[in-house]
């Protein structure tokens, strides 16, 4: 052992938990306050002029730039993260995606500054992609680079641990709104508080960031002199394939929970007739079988392997997809209820063990860069244009067709993870 490695800080196992789980929750719940104010409020608000479903159908458009925007972070981001460090790195990630949304919370609507507000909102909207391009990788590695053998994928399943977490403060931020304030006040400035009281919760993830340390595997790299001088480069030069596989197996995961929450939002509210006030806790419902099923596919790939559990789970996805006619298209708060119930639990069992998987595929020296490229060109594939997609497709063609998209997501992903397999053999999955 070399005497730096011997003397250097040692990060305690709750601060890296924490530190990982903190960020995502932050990040994922400045995303979905988004995500259901494109459904609640931005198609009144912002694109007033058109008829209401092609205002949500607008409003869907600019939820999109930011998965746009996702790569563009992960490479300036993830250049950073695997030529500076960690620590720096998802410090900046935080600070980028924490601004933006409280931006959001404070800008003009299209009444007071008229086709400004929309582009305005959209170059926000542009700033929370970027943002969330290079926290989610870094958040992987903390957790991940300081996981002690046998445990990588209960490491790395805390940082995914703060997307049902996220999503559950933001989805009832909006309910309770929507039960305090009547329609007028929350479309005046109630729908706002979420954005803005996000700071506060971005100085306690920047706090609890900057008491971190670099972790260990990064700190090797730097010993033994493996950095590379441009990262993006190798990843696409060396490890091509592995970010293909990647993103494709990583279809299914982004497609589903998208669907889970922007469709069936909009769908819920519109065509089935649910009030916010009934479909918001139906949702909330299924967000809390996320939250467990991320924990429990965490320790099944720990004792079977990450391949065997996302091979599982798009199986059972693929499967899922021919529920959407008889239990959301009846309509009713059991059957609606039960169908969200389902959906959650496949997402936990798919996005627990993802994180761990994709850091794999890719040696420490451009680890950040690939892992976060790999996330977020899964985002662009499987999740930009999801809601948009599955709302053409259910007023079109009703709501199975929406379940036969995402049956053929899931299929996609199955042949990728086994093409992964052959790429990779064991070590990585």
């Amino acid at each position: 052992m070399s005497a730096s490695a011997a003397t250097a800080p040692v990060n305690s196992r709750s601060r890296v938990l924490f530190a990982s789980l903190i960020g995502t929750t932050i990040e994922f719940f400045d995303f979905y306050i988004y995500a259901t104010a494109a459904v609640l409020v931005f198609p009144a608000l912002f694109f007033p002029s058109a008829d209401p479903a092609t205002g949500t159908l607008q409003s869907f458009a600019t939820f999109a730039i930011a998965f746009f925007a996702r790569p563009v972070g992960a490479a300036v981001f993830g250049h950073y993260g695997d030529r500076i460090g960690r620590k720096a790195t998802l410090v900046a990630a935080l600070m980028t995606m924490g601004l933006s949304t409280v931006a959001i919370g404070l800008l003009p609507t299209y009444a007071s500054v008229g086709l400004l507000a929309p582009l305005l909102l959209a170059l926000c909207r542009l700033g929370q992609g970027f943002g969330l391009g290079g926290e989610w990788g870094g958040a992987v590695l903390l957790a991940t680079e300081n996981a002690p053998e046998g445990k990588k994928a209960w490491y790395g399943m805390f940082p995914q641990l703060g997307a049902p977490i996220g999503f559950i403060c933001a989805t009832g931020s909006f309910l309770l709104l929507v039960e305090l304030l009547d329609e007028t006040q929350f479309l005046a400035w109630g729908w706002r508080i979420p954005f803005v009281a996000s700071a506060l919760l971005v100085f306690v993830g920047l706090y609890v960031r900057l008491k971190i340390h670099e972790t260990p595997a990064f700190r090797k790299t730097l010993e033994r002199h493996e950095r590379v001088k441009v990262p993006l480069a190798t990843v696409l030069t060396t490890h091509g394939a592995m970010l293909f596989v990647g993103t494709v197996g990583a279809l299914a995961t982004f497609t589903l929970f998208y669907l889970m929450t922007v469709f069936t939002l909009s769908w819920g509210t519109g065509a089935l007739g649910f009030t916010r006030a009934e479909f918001l806790p139906l949702q909330m419902l299924g967000v809390v079988f996320f939250g467990l099923t991320v924990p429990i596919s965490a320790l099944l790939a720990d004792r079977f392997g990450q391949r065997a559990v996302l091979t599982g789970a798009s199986i059972a996805i693929l499967l899922y997809g021919f529920t959407f006619a008889p239990l959301f298209g009846a309509g009713t708060a059991v059957s609606s209820g039960l169908f969200l119930s389902l959906g959650f639990a496949l997402m936990g069992m798919t996005y627990g063990p993802l994180g761990t998987a994709l850091a794999g595929l890719f040696p420490t020296s451009v680890r950040y860069t690939g892992a976060s490229m790999t996330f977020n060109l899964g985002g662009i594939v499987g999740a930009s244009l999801a809601p948009y997609i599955a709302q053409t497709l259910a007023t079109g063609y009703g709501v199975a067709a929406v379940g036969w998209y995402l049956s053929g997501a899931a299929f996609l992903s199955l042949v990728a993870l086994l093409a992964m397999r052959k790429e990779t053999g064991a070590e990585a999955l």
